[in-house]
């Protein structure tokens, strides 16, 4: 089975929720009362409601400006509407050797199988990968990741439970350049409750990289539980404030019904999203594709 596949199947609960009743909701034409029942439709799928208001003001010019009037050709001018708020899919910048990704986010959003998921696609794509449990204080991330390194089969860099993290990174950087790495991804803490010392962590991990992979390209990845809805939101706008989030990673679509939570997430923050979930499996977390998100969506 292909992803597409495999998403149009995870989307199922928000498709059959909500989107999926969409074009039967235009059959008698696109008028004000029609928009209004789009307009709760889509704030209930978690798309938020400053996204849903700008959705059906372009939605509402597009179809008197184009004069449409049935089903079909309002659900294609919905998803080019959706399409264009998305914007096109960023794949992760990998242009040095190493590169650099460090992942972060909260206990129970799925950042160590997302990691291990990440690893798995670009060794298959031929890059060498190792990865760094800098997760030092959370208690069995360490053997969770290792765990997954195994399962995987790419190397992890990892010290005793406690360590300095950037300890950890600063072996990692040594280890990735002997082994002719290309990528080193790293496993860093998401402890929202001290923010300070979650901002002088990643500062410190940022330091121990610069200076000794000067120049490398470098990600860091925030991992969501689309299952959330609305506090995923908020998750990325505290870790915002923390971190220079390059991107996003959006686990467990297929466990919501409010698969809109994307959109949202989109207009507040503008930080692209870089991959999706949508189960347990290794190629289940794939680059986001938005063309393909949104037909799934309906489809």
């Amino acid at each position: 089975m292909g992803f597409f596949e495999k998403l149009k199947n995870g989307l199922f609960k928000s498709r059959s929720s909500f989107f999926g009743r969409i074009r039967s909701l235009f059959s008698s034409g696109v008028d004000e009362e029609t928009l209004e029942e789009l307009e709760e439709m889509l704030i209930c799928a978690d798309v938020g409601y400053s996204s849903t208001e700008k959705i059906i003001e372009r939605l509402r010019a597009k179809t008197k400006e184009e004069k449409i009037k049935d089903p079909d050709s309002a659900v294609v001018a919905l998803k080019e509407i959706l399409c264009d708020i998305l914007g096109k899919g960023k794949p992760l910048e990998l242009g040095s050797k190493p590169s650099v990704v460090l992942v972060i986010g909260v206990n129970g959003v799925g950042k160590t199988t997302s990691i291990a998921k990440i690893a798995s696609n670009l060794k298959k794509d031929g890059k060498k990968v190792v990865l760094a449990a800098a997760d030092t204080f959370r208690a069995g991330a360490i053997e969770q990741l290792q765990i997954w390194a195994d399962r995987v089969g790419v190397e992890l860099i990892k010290q005793s439970e406690g360590a300095d993290p950037a300890a950890v990174v600063f072996d990692a950087t040594h280890a990735a350049v002997k082994r002719d790495a290309d990528v080193l991804i790293v496993d860093t803490a998401g402890r929202l409750h001290n923010k300070k010392n979650l901002m002088q962590e990643l500062a410190k991990i940022n330091r121990v990289i610069e200076r000794e992979l000067p120049g490398a390209a470098r990600e860091t990845l925030l991992v969501l539980d689309s299952t959330t809805g609305q506090n995923a939101v908020n998750q990325a706008e505290e870790f915002k404030n923390v971190a220079d989030i390059t991107g996003l990673i959006l686990t467990k679509l297929d466990g919501t019904a409010k698969g809109g939570i994307i959109f949202a997430i989109k207009e507040k923050l503008d930080i692209p999203v870089k991959y999706i979930g949508v189960g347990e499996g290794a190629d289940d977390l794939q680059p986001f594709v938005p063309s393909e998100y949104v037909d799934a969506l309906f489809e």
